[in-house]
């Protein structure tokens, strides 16, 4: 009979169970447009910090890289590998080796992870694939204390913030037809948050309000990690949509009409009734998420810079609330 040959290098698997058990991983998948540029800065910038707090950092820089790939499938040749499974083994044996550096989180920040912010805009709609591109992520998580934190904002606002990042990227200006197109739109951020809690229903979701808790990375990590952020860099602010004349610069130079780019400070493209409408489904959002969400979410409601009051999900089998159900297939 051979004998067994001996094992060379570390026991990944044995090192992944022990990550379980000892490590938190956070997802923090967005949403575009709410600070994750300014949050992820600031979590570069004080890497070493952080380090020595027993936490880990892993950006787009990383997670673009290699971390992920073949996670979410890509045109391309067929070569007979599983490439999503491939992706999976990358992602705990990095979390095995972040746990063997003796981190206690590990905060994971990619707001690709749910889509992007021209996929939305080419659909008319607010993260239409988001339940299918987190399951194929929640193997590699499943085995792990997982948490998700998810940052939202009103409609009328993340939609002409989006609007903006797109012309920076080369898309024309927006034409009522186009704005009327979002407005109509009957995906909420109550969709989205359904849509994650059934694709990852082993996870703890968390759901801050963009309007609270804007430039203020150092309060949202606390919240994450349990501990006071550094304050270096905790208010520098990132990727901010360019005021109207900019934008009105960019257009120009590609020979494309800047019509409907009006305002000298702040661009903002809806009507009063396409704002009311949207308003109106941002407040039916926040009145499901302060009423417990039906049990998939907690929402996290800043109330000043270092206090929050949380509201919990409410029991997993307890039916929401009929008023808001109601209220919104009748709409």
């Amino acid at each position: 009979m051979m004998a067994a040959i001996p094992r060379i290098g570390p026991d990944w698997a044995a090192l992944w169970r022990q990550a379980g058990a000892l490590m938190d991983v956070i997802l923090h998948i967005g949403a575009h447009r709410t600070g994750t540029t300014t949050f992820q800065d600031y979590m570069r910038r004080n890497l070493t910090e952080l380090n020595a707090m027993g936490t880990g950092f892993w950006g787009p820089r990383r997670t673009r890289r290699g971390v992920f790939a073949g996670i979410l499938p890509k045109p391309g040749a067929a070569t007979g590998r599983n490439l999503q499974k491939r992706g999976i083994g990358r992602v705990k044996l990095g979390c095995a080796r972040a746990c063997t550096r003796g981190h206690r989180h590990l905060v994971i920040s990619d707001e690709n992870m749910i889509g992007s912010v021209c996929g939305n805009l080419d659909k008319d709609a607010l993260y239409p694939a988001v339940g299918e591109r987190m399951a194929r992520f929640a193997p590699a998580f499943e085995d792990q204390k997982t948490r998700v934190f998810l940052t939202i904002r009103a409609l009328d606002r993340y939609w002409v913030s989006a609007l903006g990042f797109a012309i920076t990227r080369g898309r024309g200006v927006p034409n009522k037809a186009d704005l009327d197109r979002l407005v109509q739109g009957r995906r909420s951020w109550r969709d989205v948050i359904t849509d994650v809690a059934c694709a990852m229903p082993y996870a703890d979701i968390t759901v801050l309000p963009f309007e609270n808790y804007a430039g203020q990375p150092d309060v949202q990590l606390a919240l994450m990690t349990g501990q006071a952020g550094p304050a270096t860099h905790a208010r520098n602010w990132c990727n901010a949509t360019p005021e109207p004349d900019t934008l009105r610069q960019m257009v120009a130079a590609r020979g494309q009409t800047s019509t409907g780019l009006s305002g000298t400070e702040r661009w903002y493209p809806f009507d009063a009734a396409q704002t009311a409408h949207l308003r109106e489904t941002y407040l039916d959002d926040l009145f499901w998420l302060r009423t417990g969400a039906d049990g998939l979410a907690n929402f996290t409601q800043g109330t000043g810079a270092n206090r929050t009051g949380i509201n919990p999900a409410i029991a997993r089998n307890a039916r929401g609330h009929g008023y808001d159900i109601e209220k919104r297939e009748m709409g």
